[in-house]
């Protein structure tokens, strides 16, 4: 503990007269409790009682003796003369004359040995039972209001454990200003019964919180600030009456819904109906603290309730879901139950402020939403300038169960702490059921609490009896106090119950008959509080009716107008969404071509640096490489393509967001979009420094987390439709750490939640020998997530086309620079947004014939746009179609193989054609190729498995686009296998050989001999 330099310095002489080992300081040794209930012995207090736990107390006392030796008991201001004087700790230890039998202390200031008795020990016993208290009080508090277990009371919460009896609890002790905030009027004299008292109710009373193991003091010492008062949570009548009429209406919404409909399931609130109260203090509270906007991400349980009460979404809405009779304009949009859905909504606050708030749509995967959630919030607070963090807010709600278990919750909690992912805090609120879907609390979590994982970020966690209104109202508004102020999480535990099974027709006594014996017998929440404010004369019978008459009211003549209610698919665009088209409306076909004096304007900011900026020899070396390619115009490559498409996008006003793990360097080493000077590590983003009118280029590596990271880059994407916003898996493969939020929210968001996003995926994919965990970004399982129909040919004439627009996802699996820059500015420019699948290159980033030239990027040069298909490009075969025997379809990497070899045999009986763009299928492009080449033999051709790849998405789409007789289409690749790739370079070599030359039915003879006939790989049908 660092006290004042004399007090250290006089400590330490005293040490060394000792001759106590050099390592410990008598003011820090450490004192070695007892476990038992045993009491600590004086002598154990008085020779250590300057430890780790109670040097904080004497510093305090010390302190203030410097300033005003009388503000301190007579005994302290002995102990503190004496060690000023040189004594050393167990000579420093006297009593003041009048207690120590009058006896009057030497000239140097010490008192006699014989003299010294307990009282400073007293005052450090009861110091250390408050600290007890404060590190493990909430382990004895009343906290379930089922009464299922009854609380273990520690041995150093008890007063025997300290040597005190039953005889002591109205003797008066000294205990300074360091604990007089407990009592009124700041007293620093007080009984053992008092204080013990004051303890009990602060730290075991329907409030727990666990703080201590938080390492800042400021932090503790606020949080101590709000328990350690007399008056912790005392409310006016009026406040009193406004949380009953909360409450009131929570309990009577889920009776009515119960009564409305009894078979439906609707996952209530029953049980802890004081979470609408305290949800509504906190929206409250934040509004009067400057927050603007809260977004809120729930699982089901309640969310119909906080829909209503909370978010105010109208009843009639809620009610009209019930009866079926949501989205009657669209025929495209799929719907949701009821409780998953979300909606937005302007709420006024008490004090007359307004507060956005946005309920975010959600998946029945738990805490998926999560990242969701604060990847928007940070979104809000990159458009409203709101870097301090203090006008957006994310609001999770959890189940106890999975708060314990989804690892998404500790991603989360990590990525608060990054400086590209932090929102300034974030509110959690577990509605603790005591139990999962039937699973009890010690078959799911190894700690005592649900909320142990939030220690990892030291957020303080507040537990709280469901049953108490009032104090989940305290808790609530501190939480928003604590986030405003330290801009950290904070979690508020309500310990509930859970009134019916998982749902209201699922009967929960099979797996839990105690419990629910216990809960058929309990009084409700309402009842409970409308007794207390009646004892209270806060309440009367009247006054009760009323309000109960009103709400029953509200609820019967909404129920009544929802019968003629029709929800739109339009409600739910809102702010910046509207005027994005939607999949019934046409949406024009739109150029992405940039101007060439942009493009070279981009290309040379970059290709400069700041003077006296020390690169790394390499990167001067490619950038050479890259101003040789933007003022010769020829030879451009991928990333320098990606960096023309966001500079020209940044230039436009659009805003551009990359992360993912290792994505400012790039995995493969080739994007290098943040320079670092190699003498003192200084950053330098070229891609910031085009222009003073330009947008904000934000990329930034990642934790090694693909779910939260997705996730919070979807919800970064859905605030604004004019950013673009981009994840990269280190490989593809990864992809499948954030399977959920791909299956959940990016295939079926859209036609679920009727919520549009543009977000870009770019998965490195391709077979090059690295084995079968660094080959394949499972181009099959997006393929199989896209909702294309292979048996009808859509409408093409670009007039009326809403291919694209219908469908739910894109799928591209580029082979050019151009191209990508194309499909890149396409999300933007487009009057809709899609989500974007790239199979991005590995081994094309530096592939010789992967490049492009400047002239295929410029507007001028004609309709550039996008190519869905690249036909053949070798004008001696394209030229004479009819001499064409084979034409080979594919995808991606392969392209370049299959193009080699070619060249290698100099074929020209044979086309290669590339599918750029898989999904939705480019049916017309296809049946254009097919047609020009009449007596080709069709194949199609991948590297991937059989089973894997585009194959078994593409096969039905090409009957329906080539419907000719005889012209049916014939596999090349690999065999089906469980592996995505094999393990063997050698092996990998030999199979891509055979393929390659199986695709352009080059006899294996003519390239390596013969081959083996295990793995041939022969053209099938």
């Amino acid at each position: 503990m660092a006290f004042s330099s004399s007090f250290l310095r006089l400590s330490n002489k005293s040490l060394c007269r000792h001759k106590a080992t050099p390592s410990r300081n008598p003011f820090l040794t450490n004192f070695n409790r007892s476990q038992s209930t045993a009491p600590v012995s004086s002598k154990q207090l008085s020779e250590s009682f300057i430890n780790g736990t109670s040097a904080v107390y004497v510093e305090h006392m010390f302190n203030n003796w410097k300033k005003d030796p009388k503000s301190v008991h007579l005994s302290w201001d002995t102990y503190f003369r004496n060690i000023e004087k040189g004594a050393g700790p167990g000579d420093a230890h006297a009593l003041p004359p009048f207690l120590a039998g009058g006896v009057n202390p030497p000239k140097q200031g010490q008192v006699p040995k014989d003299a010294v008795k307990g009282s400073i020990n007293d005052t450090l016993k009861l110091y250390l039972l408050a600290r007890s208290f404060q590190v493990v009080g909430h382990r004895m508090a009343d906290l379930d209001p089922l009464k299922i277990q009854t609380p273990t009371v520690p041995p150093e919460l008890t007063l025997e454990y300290y040597g005190f009896s039953e005889k002591d609890l109205d003797r008066v002790f000294f205990v300074g200003d360091f604990l007089s905030g407990f009592f009124s009027g700041g007293n620093s004299q007080v009984t053992l019964r008092h204080l013990y008292e004051r303890l009990n109710q602060t730290y075991s009373g329907s409030i727990g919180i666990e703080f201590m193991h938080i390492q800042d003091r400021e932090r503790c010492n606020w949080l101590r600030s709000k328990f350690e008062t007399p008056r912790k949570h005392q409310y006016d009548r009026e406040t009193k009456i406004n949380i009953y009429d909360r409450l009131m209406f929570a309990d009577t919404f889920e009776q009515f819904l119960a009564t409305k409909y009894p078979a439906t399931k609707r996952f209530g609130l029953e049980g802890c109906e004081s979470l609408i109260p305290g949800l509504k203090a906190l929206i409250d509270h934040a509004a009067d603290l400057g927050v603007e906007d809260v977004v809120i991400g729930m699982p089901h349980r309640g969310r119909l309730n906080v829909l209503a009460n909370v978010v105010r979404r109208p009843l009639t809405s809620i009610f009209a879901d019930f009866a079926g009779k949501s989205i009657d304009e669209d025929d495209s949009f799929s719907g949701d139950v009821k409780y998953h859905l979300g909606t937005s909504y302007d709420r006024p606050t008490r004090s007359g402020k307004k507060v956005h708030l946005s309920l975010v749509a959600n998946p029945s995967h738990l805490d998926t939403v999560d990242p969701v959630v604060n990847g928007k919030v940070r979104a809000k607070q990159y458009y409203s300038k709101d870097f301090e963090r203090s006008k957006s807010l994310s609001l999770l709600l959890h189940g106890d169960a999975a708060f314990a278990a989804q690892g998404v919750i500790y991603e989360c909690f990590d990525l608060a702490g990054l400086h590209h992912f932090e929102t300034g805090g974030t509110i959690h609120i577990i509605v603790n059921n005591q139990i999962g879907f039937t699973t009890d609390p010690k078959d799911n979590r190894a700690g005592l609490y649900c909320t142990d994982v939030a220690k990892t970020i030291e957020a303080p966690i507040l537990h709280v009896n469901g049953d108490d209104p009032e104090a989940v109202v305290y808790c609530m508004q501190l939480a928003i106090e604590w986030r405003q102020q330290f801009k950290k999480d904070i979690v508020v535990d309500i310990i509930c119950y859970r009134k019916h099974g998982h749902n209201e027709i699922d009967p929960p006594d099979f797996t839990q008959p105690l419990m629910y014996q216990k809960i058929a017998q309990q009084r409700s929440t309402l009842d409970q509080y409308s007794e207390k404010l009646k004892k209270e004369e806060v309440l009367t019978e009247q006054l009760q009716k009323d309000l109960q008459d009103k709400i029953t009211d509200i609820l019967e003549r909404n129920f009544q107008d929802s019968k003629k209610q029709h929800t739109k698919a339009s409600d739910w665009l809102e702010g910046k969404w509207v005027g994005i088209k939607s999949p019934k409306d046409v949406s024009k076909i739109q150029a992405t071509g940039v101007k060439i004096e942009q493009l070279k304007k981009i290309g040379a900011a970059l290709c400069q640096v700041p003077e006296g900026f020390r690169l790394h020899k390499n990167l001067e070396r490619l950038i050479k490489q890259k101003e040789k390619m933007i003022s010769s115009g020829q030879g451009l490559d991928w990333a320098t393509a990606e960096a023309l498409a966001f500079g020209s996008l940044l230039e436009e006003g659009v805003h551009v967001r990359l992360s993912g793990q290792d994505v400012e360097r790039g995995t493969f080493s080739h994007r290098h979009s943040v320079l670092h000077d190699q003498k003192t590590n200084d950053k330098y983003v070229p891609l910031n420094n085009i222009s003073s009118q330009q947008e904000t280029f934000e990329v930034t590596n990642s934790s090694l987390s693909e779910y939260a990271v997705l996730g919070f880059e979807l919800g970064y994407s859905l605030e604004n439709p004019n950013a673009l916003v981009l994840w990269e898996a280190q490989f593809g493969d990864f992809a499948n750490g954030a399977q959920v939020i791909i299956d959940t929210f990016l295939g079926g968001g859209e036609k679920k939640w009727h919520r549009q996003t543009g977000l870009v995926l770019l998965l490195p994919h391709g077979y090059e020998g690295q084995g079968p965990e660094h080959s394949s970004a499972r181009l099959e399982r997006f393929l199989q997530l896209c909702d294309s129909n292979p048996n009808v040919f859509p409408e093409m004439d670009q007039a009326v086309r809403r291919q694209i627009q219908q469908a739910n996802l894109q799928v591209v699996n580029c082979t050019t620079p151009a191209n990508y820059f194309h499909v890149l500015r396409r999300q933007i420019r487009r009057e809709f947004r899609k989500p974007l699948v790239v199979m991005s290159p590995k081994s094309l980033l530096r592939h010789k014939l992967a490049v492009s030239s400047l002239d295929e990027f410029d507007e001028q040069n004609g309709d550039i746009r996008f190519k869905r298909v690249i036909g053949e490009t070798d004008s001696s075969i394209s030229s004479s179609p009819d001499q064409v025997e084979r034409l080979v379809f594919c995808s991606g990497k392969v392209y370049y193989d299959i193009y080699e070899e070619r060249q290698k045999h100099n074929l020209k009986n044979v086309a290669v054609v590339r599918l750029e763009q898989l999904s939705p299928f480019p049916f017309d492009k296809v049946l254009e190729q097919a047609n020009k080449y009449p007596n080709a033999q069709l194949i199609w051709a991948q590297e991937e498995p059989q089973n894997m790849g585009a194959w078994m998405f593409v096969q039905q789409h090409f009957c329906t686009a080539i419907p000719k007789k005889g012209r049916d289409m014939k596999y090349v690749g690999r065999d089906p296998s469980a592996a995505t790739a094999t393990g063997s370079n050698l092996k990998h070599k030999e199979q891509q050989e055979r393929l390659v030359s199986a695709a352009l039915n080059i006899p294996r003879s003519a390239t390596h001999g013969q081959s083996t006939q295990s793995g041939q790989m022969a053209p099938s049908s």
